[in-house]
């Protein structure tokens, strides 16, 4: 499976902007800027969108991983803060909190913790992964 997006860029880097494409269409011309990535600009900007690919990616490897263990999640919430510091991506944070019955804390923390191992775009970053893993009633 090959996924693809694209990127256009005029100007330069403080005072032009761009758009970003996606194969699927989700995005579409979508506006990004020295802005909208440095300050409260108005519209996406790449960290974001690597924050919402781990997102995803985690809670669906979460997923299977319990599912691994004969557990289905009623619920997964996953909220991924990407931190960039004087031009690289320092960490990436995931915080999940999930409903699974017949799940214990303990068998909850272990496919937590595989599944932010394993999941793709974990394995894709080269970067500190930090997580905070809670298992709701």
């Amino acid at each position: 499976m090959k996924r693809n997006a694209t990127a256009v860029w005029n100007g330069s880097g403080k005072e032009g902007s761009g758009h970003l494409s996606t194969q699927s269409g989700v995005l579409n011309q979508n506006q990004y800027s020295w802005s909208t990535r440095f300050a409260d600009g108005i519209g996406t900007n790449p960290e974001e969108l690597v924050a919402a690919a781990h997102a995803g990616c985690f809670s669906m490897k979460l997923s299977f991983v319990l599912g691994t263990k004969d557990l289905t999640p009623e619920t997964i919430n996953t909220t991924c803060t990407i931190t960039l510091d004087n031009g690289a991506i320092t960490n990436a944070h995931l915080e999940v909190t999930a409903k699974v019955p017949g799940a214990t804390a303990d068998s909850f923390a272990e496919a937590a913790e595989e599944a932010k191992l394993n999941c793709p775009i974990s394995k894709l970053l080269n970067t500190e992964i930090t997580m905070t893993a809670s298992l709701l009633a």
